[in-house]
């Protein structure tokens, strides 16, 4: 890893009125790091990603992103079309429903070709290729690139939203609740790939996540939120077989006792 972070968030804060989305959080994540934001239903972690990933405003605080350049950009000045397209080339963000990040009316192999299509490829024999490629890298059979998402499992559906998020190669990937709702044996399958991949191609990555074994598996660091805040934060390893706060050391022992 570099000594630059790729992400340097101060002091965010989301409200909704009197009511606390989160608040006073700070981070740096580094490249090649996976960072997990865990915590029970509520506790602000959602907020906390939608705010970092530009989809939700945040109301103070500031969010700075290490442009290709090498410049830090801070994200509440960038157009709208700048953060589209930042969206679209040097992120990427993994829905829990694929559905909410796939169109489901196309093929598979147009929805993998649409986001080389919105970074300027028009060719249609090397977009088609590269489609190929990726389904073929998600385990998806290659056969199956002309069909329609609405044709796939919920796990195939989950493993083409991230061939059509990772094929035009971004450098940080957001990912919301990614194995919630899926079997456990597909869940397994999932969380393979996904932490093959993300090792493969060296991304940075904020996985929110309820679960710690997922949390466990795929992330090198993890914060810990409760009614906004974040409460403890460490290595990952050291956290969950280390926790110091009683609610930590709550949402660990019930991992156990399952």
């Amino acid at each position: 890893m570099t000594q630059t972070p790729l992400l340097k968030v101060r002091d965010i804060s989301k409200f909704y009125g009197s009511r606390i989305g989160c608040r006073n959080v700070s981070l740096d994540l580094w490249p090649g790091e996976v960072l997990a934001i865990v915590g029970e239903s509520g506790s602000g972690k959602t907020t906390l990603l939608s705010c970092l990933s530009t989809r939700l405003a945040a109301t103070a605080g500031v969010i700075e992103y290490r442009m290709r350049d090498g410049q830090y950009r801070n994200l509440s000045h960038m157009g709208e079309a700048e953060r589209r397209f930042l969206m679209r080339t040097d992120w990427g963000f993994v829905h829990q429903n694929p559905a909410d990040g796939l169109r489901m009316t196309v093929s598979a192999g147009a929805n993998v070709g649409e986001r080389l299509m919105a970074v300027g490829d028009r060719h249609y024999g090397r977009i088609r290729a590269e489609a190929l490629t990726w389904l073929e890298r998600v385990e998806i059979d290659q056969s199956r690139i002309d069909d329609q998402p609405r044709a796939f499992s919920g796990g195939m559906r989950q493993r083409l939203q991230i061939a059509r998020n990772l094929v035009t190669a971004p450098r940080l990937i957001f990912m919301d609740e990614p194995t919630g709702g899926l079997d456990v044996s597909v869940q397994a399958r999932l969380l393979d790939l996904l932490r093959s991949l993300v090792a493969d191609l060296g991304l940075s990555a904020i996985i929110v996540t309820h679960d710690l074994a997922v949390a466990r598996l795929l992330s090198h660091r993890m914060m810990v939120m409760k009614d906004g805040q974040v409460i403890e934060e460490g290595l990952t390893d050291r956290v969950l077989d280390d926790p110091r706060e009683p609610y930590t050391q709550l949402l660990v022992s019930s991992i156990l006792q399952v």
